[in-house]
């Protein structure tokens, strides 16, 4: 049996769960409900720029937030011993064999009014102020002792990006660690022997050789956060409209419209597309100057 009979049952698996449905997505946009060939539903994106505008938005901001989390991550990590190394990567995949609806409820009773972010500010307030508010004699012999703030995190922007960057922070640590930990330690050494400092060597040599791995944790997590609907509906409360939500509300609320979602998702996708050539055509030219 030759080795390209093996690869049929993968190529019939793209086919039938991949390649078909995008095939009908593309039929669904460029068509009326009638399936006559049209353009209309391509030429009503304009009503929805402000949905693409902070879909993107948020997505960079949780993307952007990832990298400076999970960089320090997967710097150090890939500076420790293999035990070590096998115990965090452990427990950084722990939250993943957990249902992703499960770990976005968990956040709605962290982050709402009364939730644990709001009850551990009122216990600090109130220990700061038992202690201090009694010795205040000048002024709380006129004013009332202060309510604890309470602070709105649930149905805000800020809970969409929390809820994204909790989700797919692993997805940005884990393609960096895999790039880091494989760098030749004797290339750092050779470095320093020549003078570099730590801060040189981390510099022109561990970032710009990380930088495929940083291209593929930000595709990991910026394509995901862009259509992500599930975060913004239990976090964000309905208060926050992304593309996710846009397209599932074609698909199966009550503006059911199939064409208009399949144009939306496909200009969506062909944004994403450019974005990704860009960073690869970026991090291709970094790679060629890091060889010279």
């Amino acid at each position: 049996m030759k080795a390209k009979h093996f690869s049929i049952p993968y190529v019939g698996w793209m086919a039938i769960f991949v390649v078909t449905p995008i095939i009908l997505v593309f039929v669904y946009a460029f068509t009326t409900s009638a399936g006559y060939f049209t353009l209309q539903n391509f030429a009503e994106m304009g009503r929805f720029i402000p949905v693409f505008t902070r879909s993107f938005r948020l997505a960079f901001i949780a993307t952007i937030i990832c990298i400076l989390l999970g960089y320090p991550i997967a710097y150090i990590l890939a500076r420790e011993g293999q035990r070590l190394q096998r115990l965090f990567i452990m427990l950084i995949l722990l939250p993943l064999w957990i249902n992703f609806l499960l770990r976005t409820y968990a956040w709605m009773s962290i982050l709402e009014n009364t939730g644990l972010i709001n009850r551990f500010l009122e216990f600090f307030w109130m220990s700061i102020l038992e202690n201090i508010w009694p010795v205040m004699w000048p002024v709380n012999r006129f004013f009332d002792f202060p309510a604890a703030p309470a602070v709105r995190i649930i149905n805000t922007p800020t809970a969409v990006v929390i809820g994204m960057v909790y989700n797919f922070l692993p997805f940005m640590i884990l393609p960096i660690y895999s790039v880091i930990v494989k760098i030749d330690k004797s290339v750092l050494e050779a470095a320093q022997d020549l003078g570099a400092n730590s801060f040189s060597v981390f510099r022109k040599l561990i970032i710009p050789l990380s930088l495929p791995g940083i291209l593929s944790g930000v595709t990991m997590v910026f394509v995901p956060a862009v259509s992500a609907f599930v975060i913004t509906q239990l976090l964000g409360g309905g208060m926050v409209f992304l593309l996710g939500d846009l397209i599932e509300m074609q698909f199966l609320g009550t503006a059911y419209n199939p064409h208009l979602g399949s144009a939306i998702a496909i200009v969506m996708m062909l944004i994403v597309v450019f974005f990704v050539v860009i960073m690869n055509k970026f991090g291709a030219g970094e790679e060629k100057a890091v060889k010279l």
